[in-house]
């Protein structure tokens, strides 16, 4: 008999809404916390309900309980290639694709694909199976998130490489979080049900301390928070009309400020719901090779990275970065502006006072928030 799960059925009638793939994450602070467990739970009772499910890729990492949860349950073969002189599986995109299944279970939404694949990330198959009119449940960690890398790097000390855009997020139909206290994910790995027994002592004095657990899991509550109140944004619209809100996040030739500009700006864009601009103003002192080639190539960088997490990137050439910035904000409608902590001495305050009390007035004048990002 077809089991009556509210969670369930309600993402049952979204599949059955739309013509292109409706899309499920789950998100956890950490590795162990259950989102795999949970995906495969809930396969398990689409499966008893008729639902046509497939595994298209899952990983149990030899978690007892979690893999128990695979019987019954068809899988897609993986794709098998070889590199660097061994034999490693993939995700097979064209063969879920082919199967056409309604639903398709795909775990680790941030793993990079192994060279040669048709798509760099597991993110973009993800993609490619959505827009075929297939539905996926997917995971992810809180900490794989492209905006919050500074933040999640504050907390843990760790440089995470594989990464998602905030835009996957913000495609998905839903997004869940699987949420356990610091306690009880302690608790869980001292068990082994998260990481084998030699790995257990290493992961307790690094990744699983209590402060850094609690830290990841707020950030994990807010970014699901912040997901809900988007769709009450788009999907209730409120009687009362508000600002239309358009960020303009202004980055210089300098690599690490202007990442954390970028990603402090998406931020705030993804809170607002709001579209943004990113715009690097180019004086005659840094035209041609007068930058240098790592200066340009960090540059580069920095445009992919913000058309990435969804900006429209603007390159002016302006003698005067006050004036360039002004002339961009009342051609692009924006409504805040987003500069990185300016490091400038004394006399380089007094010097730059006539350009800056310039730049306050006319936001003052034009209605436009300005935004200091330490």
């Amino acid at each position: 008999m077809p089991e009556k799960d509210p969670g369930v059925q309600h993402f049952l009638e979204l599949i059955r809404k739309s013509r292109k793939g409706k899309f499920k994450i789950y998100i956890g602070m950490s590795a162990g916390v259950g989102k795999t467990y949970r995906m495969l739970q809930e396969a398990q009772t689409l499966l008893r309900n008729g639902v046509d499910v497939k595994i298209g890729y899952v990983e149990t990492h030899n978690r007892k309980e979690t893999h128990e949860l695979l019987e019954g349950l068809p899988v897609i073969p993986r794709r098998k290639l070889f590199y660097k002189g061994k034999e490693l599986e993939e995700l097979d995109m064209q063969a879920v694709i082919n199967l056409h299944p309604e639903l398709v279970i795909i775990d680790e939404l941030a793993h990079a694909n192994i060279e040669g694949s048709k798509n760099e990330k597991r993110w973009q198959d993800v993609m490619e199976i959505l827009d075929a009119g297939i539905n996926v449940i997917s995971a992810v960690n809180i900490q794989h998130i492209e905006s919050l890398n500074e933040e999640v790097k504050a907390i843990t000390g760790v440089d995470v490489a594989e990464r998602i855009p905030d835009s996957v997020l913000k495609a998905a139909d839903e997004v869940v979080n699987i949420d356990l206290t610091a306690g009880e994910l302690v608790t869980r790995l001292k068990e082994g049900k998260i990481y084998t027994a030699d790995k257990v002592e290493t992961a307790l004095r690094n990744f699983f301390q209590s402060e850094k657990i609690l830290q990841l899991r707020e950030l994990a509550l807010k970014e699901v928070a912040t997901q809900v109140e988007r769709k009450i944004e788009t999907e209730l619209p409120r009687n009362t009309k508000l600002r239309n809100e358009r960020f303009l996040a202004c980055i210089s030739s300098n690599h690490e400020v202007a990442k954390k500009v970028i990603r402090k700006t998406a931020r705030l864009a993804t809170y607002y719901n709001s579209t943004w601009v990113v715009l690097y103003v180019q004086t005659p002192k840094e035209s041609g090779q007068k930058i240098g080639l790592a200066a340009q190539r960090h540059l580069i960088n920095n445009f992919k990275l913000a058309t990435e997490l969804g900006a429209e990137v603007i390159k002016t050439n302006h003698d005067n970065i006050a004036k360039g910035i002004i002339e961009t904000a009342e051609q692009q409608n924006i409504t805040t502006i987003c500069l990185g902590k300016p490091h400038l001495s004394l006399l380089g305050v007094i010097l730059n006072t006539a350009v800056f009390n310039q730049l306050l007035n006319k936001l003052s004048e034009a209605d436009i928030d300005l935004v200091i990002l330490s």
